[in-house]
């Protein structure tokens, strides 16, 4: 590999946001695979209104990438900019309606997304993971109350917020359609990178399309797992070998070639998930990664760092 490496970089949420921040930083020939289970907020009212992709973790990928001019970064502010009040319009993002605009006009989500691209400067491609909306379904021990109980919990929200033990997922449609652009560019990278993100919503969902599964598996890239630097809300009580087992129980087929964490976020745990991390096939990166004022989530530039040593 010379020059910049190609990138596809797969999650969603904030934890895609910081990672393609920070990649930025690193490459500009990255391409978002962006999850499209959303069924709250904005994103679920015009998914459901519409039946249309959520548009929310899509435009903060875009966002993510806009140009550091000030028409990018005006842009960027415009696209996230939330509408206030308890009418029609508000809690939507502009940005989503824009989307939801542009794939009415358009026909097509890929085409909708690189006109937005164009509009902020993107240093990059959003694309989503499927080309149809998604419903998440996990079995859960203990979603209810008292209850050590293994049940059935429907939709992203829900599984973000339960506070029971998420144990697996699926998605519906069963199978769900990969998007061909996505699979395309996990085939054409030199390097993949999945996470950070909420690990059973955002990280977790692209191995269970499986088209996109096998790509991650067949792709010559090499495979670099960004774990998260705080352990919260779905993955409450996990270890940050917990959060290798669980994608290996999915997918144990796949195998990744370094594993990134936050070298204070798993003091105590190093020789555990380094054995985790060596049963994938990987190294395990150490670095300082974390913002130190919101310490749940990683530095931009610290994350730039790291990726620039890793990615070469």
């Amino acid at each position: 590999m010379s020059g910049r490496p190609r990138v596809a970089a797969l999650g969603g949420g904030h934890g895609l946001s910081a990672s393609l921040q920070a990649l930025q930083l690193v490459t500009d020939r990255i391409t978002a695979i962006v999850t499209v289970a959303d069924n709250g907020g904005s994103s679920g009212r015009l998914r459901e209104e519409f039946d249309i992709l959520p548009p929310g973790d899509l435009r903060m990928a875009l966002t993510a990438l806009c140009d550091s001019t000030e028409w990018g970064l005006q842009w960027r502010d415009a696209l996230q900019h939330r509408f206030a009040g308890d009418g029609p319009l508000g809690g939507h993002a502009l940005g989503n309606l824009i989307i939801a605009s542009l794939w009415d006009l358009r026909g097509d989500p890929v085409s909708g997304l690189d006109f937005v691209g164009r509009l902020l400067g993107a240093r990059g491609r959003v694309l989503p993971m499927s080309t149809e909306p998604l419903e998440i379904r996990a079995m859960v021990q203990g979603a209810e109350p008292g209850s050590d109980e293994v049940t059935e919990v429907v939709g992203q929200v829900q599984v973000a917020t339960t506070p029971g033990r998420v144990q697996s997922i699926r998605l519906l449609p069963d199978p769900p359609l990969a998007c061909r652009e996505s699979l395309d560019a996990v085939h054409d990278a030199d390097w993949v990178v999945l996470g950070p993100g909420s690990w059973f919503t955002s990280v977790m969902p692209h191995l269970a399309v499986p088209d996109l599964r096998e790509a991650l598996v067949q792709t010559r890239a090499r495979r670099l797992l960004t774990l998260n630097v705080v352990n919260s809300g779905e993955t409450e009580g996990f270890t940050a070998a917990n959060h290798l087992e669980v994608m290996v129980a999915h997918a144990p087929e796949l195998h990744f070639d370094a594993v990134l964490a936050d070298a204070e976020a798993v003091v105590g745990q190093e020789d555990l998930l380094r054995r985790a991390a060596e049963s994938v096939g990987a190294e395990l990166i150490l670095k300082s990664v974390a913002n130190r004022d919101h310490s749940s989530t990683h530095d931009v530039l610290l994350l730039a760092a790291a990726y620039r040593d890793i990615l070469g």
